[in-house]
Parts: C-alpha cells; sequence; structure tokens
C-alpha cells in the first residue's frame, strides 16, 4: 500500500478517469519530434512547428484522454487548449542525455521548478530516467539521489510524482534488438523494485512492458522469437509482482494494435496495471501529414484516425486495466 497525502491523491484524481484509471496521452517529445517534423528546419521553424503539432494534439485528442503530457519548453501553449476535464502532467527532464557522458546521466530543465510547474498548470510531475540495474554504482548512486531530490521537491509542492523508467545495458547499443530482448526482462523488473522504495516519494510509476513484443512467440512472425507466449506472461506476473505502487505502461513507439494486443497479454498473466502514457501509437501517422501538408491536413487526419485510434485504445483500457484506488492510502 502506498501512502498519499490527501492534496496529492485530489491531483491524482484529476489525471485519472471516473474509475481511476490513467489513460493518458503523451506528446512531451522534442528531439525525437523534432527530427520526425524535419530537421533541415533552423531553429525558430522548428520551435514554431513543435508548439504547432502540439497544440492540434491536445486540442483534438485530450475530450477522449484522462490527461495529456507536455513538456513546458513547447507544450505550455498546448496545455492551455486541452480538454477542461482532461488533467496536464508537465515533464522535468532535459530531452536525451549526453552521448559522449559514460551513463545516461539525468539533468533538469534549467529554468523550471517543481513549483514553477505547478505554477503553469501542473496537475502531476514526470520525469525520465535511463537506467540499468547493472551499471557502474557509482553512476547508479548519482541517479538514486537525483530522484530523491525530485521525490522530496513534489511533496512539498504536494504533486504526483510520475517516475518513468527506461530501461539499457551499458555494453548494447541497440534496446531493440534480440540481444536486449533476451535480458530486458530482469532489467526492466529490477529496476522497478528500486524506485518503488518510499525514500524516493514516487507516485506513479510509468514502465515499458517487460518483454520486447518483437520477439514474443506469436506475436511477430517477422522475427526469431525469444521468449514462448507463456514465458512473457510469467515475466508480466513477475513485474506486477515488483512494486506495491501504482504503474502504467508507455507504448514505446509501437503501432496500436500491437500495443493493444499487449495489453491484453498483461491482463491475462495476472498484471494490475493501472493504465497507460500513450504517445505515438495514438498519433505517430499525424506527423508526416504534419511535415508533407499542413496543419489543416494532419488536425484532419486526427479528427478522423487519430481519435480512432485513441477510442480503440480507451477501449482496451477499460478492458484490461484496474484502478489505482486499491494500492493508494491517504495519509490524514
Amino acid at each position: 500500500m502506498h501512502n498519499i497525502t490527501k492534496n496529492k491523491l485530489e491531483k491524482l484524481i484529476k489525471v485519472s478517469d471516473s474509475n481511476q484509471i490513467i489513460s493518458a496521452l503523451a506528446i512531451d517529445q522534442r528531439g525525437s519530434l523534432s527530427k520526425m517534423l524535419g530537421s533541415n528546419k533552423n531553429e525558430e521553424d522548428t520551435s514554431k512547428s513543435l508548439r504547432e503539432f502540439k497544440g492540434i494534439i491536445s486540442k483534438v485528442l485530450t475530450p477522449y484522454s484522462s490527461s495529456i503530457l507536455l513538456d513546458p519548453e513547447y507544450g505550455l501553449d498546448a496545455s492551455k487548449v486541452r480538454h477542461t476535464d482532461s488533467g496536464l502532467l508537465l515533464a522535468y527532464e532535459k530531452t536525451g542525455y549526453d552521448s559522449s557522458e559514460v551513463g545516461r546521466l539525468p539533468d533538469l530543465i534549467s529554468d523550471f521548478s517543481v513549483k514553477r510547474l505547478k505554477e503553469n498548470g501542473a496537475d502531476a510531475i514526470k520525469f525520465l530516467i535511463y537506467y540499468d540495474v547493472d551499471e557502474n554504482k557509482k553512476i547508479n548512486d548519482i541517479k538514486q539521489a537525483f530522484i530523491e531530490r525530485i521525490g522530496s521537491e513534489c511533496l512539498a509542492e504536494e504533486l504526483p510524482f510520475f517516475l518513468e523508467i527506461l530501461t539499457y545495458d551499458s555494453k548494447i547499443n541497440n534496446e531493440k534488438g534480440i540481444e536486449y530482448a533476451k535480458i530486458k526482462p530482469r532489467k526492466v523488473n529490477e529496476a522497478m523494485k528500486v524506485f518503488s522504495h518510499p525514500r524516493y516519494n514516487v507516485d506513479v510509476l510509468k514502465v515499458e512492458v517487460p518483454v520486447n513484443m518483437n520477439f514474443v512467440e506469436g506475436f511477430n512472425s517477422q522475427n526469431d522469437f525469444v521468449f514462448t507466449k507463456e514465458e512473457a506472461m510469467n515475466f508480466f506476473k513477475e513485474q506486477d509482482e515488483s512494486t506495491d505502487l501504482p504503474y502504467i505502461y508507455l507504448s514505446a513507439g509501437v503501432t496500436i494494435e500491437l500495443f493493444i494486443d499487449t495489453l491484453k497479454l498483461a491482463k491475462e498473466s495476472g498484471a494490475n496495471f493501472n493504465g497507460v502514457l500513450c504517445g505515438r501509437a495514438t498519433w505517430k501517422d499525424a506527423v508526416s501529414e504534419y511535415s508533407e501538408n499542413g496543419l489543416q491536413v494532419a488536425e484532419k487526419w486526427l479528427s478522423e484516425k487519430g481519435i480512432e485510434n485513441i477510442i480503440k485504445l480507451n477501449e482496451a483500457i477499460k478492458k484490461y486495466a484496474t484502478s489505482w484506488s486499491s494500492k493508494i492510502d491517504v495519509i490524514k
């Protein structure tokens, strides 16, 4: 059972649906999205495109999501056009990491604090950390102390702290390949155990599913499989047992169809996940429409296919996710 203050609880309710399940839309991408939108633009045009694209995502899709995750650098205008019933999560990390340094160390957006994010309307704070449980202890100590600081800030401001964990192996360059797929379950589940400790004051974990579904038997005929369906289900069950915190899944850019199949498998495995924070699976194809055909065409695509995607996803969440209410105890 996770202890939470009354004020944090009210904000957690704000970013969830009426069943206390999180069906959130993610559009906090910065570096990766600017590349998707066209890397040949100058800084001013890129900034304009990012703001404009995030704005149409927020306007068109938030009537169908419990909340939206945005970044304060390019997403504050978009936060103002979201649906009134949709909560707001704001990202606190700088995008990406310095690849010239060892350890994928985290960094904060330098001109923001949790207090300032709260002043800009945040109902919750999201921070992304890259984590390898087998990394050098000195590096992981730095990361753990970093998360402790953010957790303390969120506690002081009484905003829910969503921690997004992206796992890796310092000796493997490709997290999408078969070599990493073989060790991913342990990496994901052990990282969840680390940050479920009360010292970090994390309220919700945003996590990868414990297996690369492209290497699970029966889910992608293009690849050799690493795990049978039964083995994959065991990893989902182990993941559920690795934390007493509410946890939600990220889509990691897979297709909406594969993501929904994944949620179904998680449910069949006995995983009591509490929703999703889904980005590209919902809106990815709108990027090319925007880049090639302009704002109005992209908005039309979102109004048709984007809404269709998110409604499909919401139906799956309703079927397969569970309320976080049984994991929460309010501090008097």
